[in-house]
């Protein structure tokens, strides 16, 4: 399955949140797609259905294909902490999440963007691989020729959001990763037990 570049509105109102961001016309139909959409007697769903809708919440959430996503429930089986936890830690140190989360751009696919066009830089060096997983202390920036485009510009503007785990600088468009997030400081709205459930089976 090649990554989902359909309408966002849609996948939002499949999972009946907002999972990409402020979306005016999910709040006017925030019920499932379709012509049974606003059907409140719709068939109660099976334990494996709740299951995979929480998979592929996470999945739409953070941009990542299944191939990817379950290589990284694999590592995070094998590494220290609660796995489910640590599987959206791994999606929260991905660099393209990171360049979203510190304002350079307003959405997780325009973040993928700017990685894959070389933009972003870390430790100083050009890194064009979105997946790219960030050690606690690296220090992630905009290229010096990027500096200048309108659109990290406008992103950065707009830009509100402020992480514990998270510096940035406007002057020198830099940041550093500080530390892993724990779980309660990452928000979203994602119940990560599900997922392992369903991939334990």
């Amino acid at each position: 399955m090649a990554r989902y570049t359909g309408p966002k509105t849609k996948i939002a109102r499949k999972f009946g949140q907002a999972i990409f961001g402020d979306d005016k016309a999910f709040e006017k139909r925030n019920y499932p797609p379709g012509q049974h959409g606003n059907n409140r007697r719709r068939g109660k769903k099976s334990e494996y259905s709740i299951q995979l809708m929480e998979k592929q919440k996470a999945k739409y959430t953070y941009g990542i294909l299944e191939k990817q996503f379950r290589n990284m429930f694999k590592r995070a089986t094998s590494a220290k902490g609660i796995t489910g936890e640590v599987l959206l830690q791994f999606c929260e140190s991905r660099l393209d999440n990171v360049v979203f989360r510190m304002g350079i751009s307003p959405s997780r696919s325009g973040a993928r963007q700017l990685v894959s066009h070389r933009h972003i830089t870390v430790n100083g060096e050009k890194v064009n691989i979105p997946s790219y997983q960030l050690k606690a202390g690296d220090v992630v920036g905009v290229r010096e020729k990027s500096k200048s485009l309108e659109a990290i510009q406008s992103s950065l503007s707009n830009s509100s959001n402020v992480y514990e785990w998270i510096t940035w600088n406007n002057g020198s468009m830099e940041g550093t990763y500080v530390a892993v997030p724990a779980r309660i400081q990452i928000p979203e709205q994602i119940n990560e037990q599900l997922i392992v459930e369903l991939y334990s089976k």
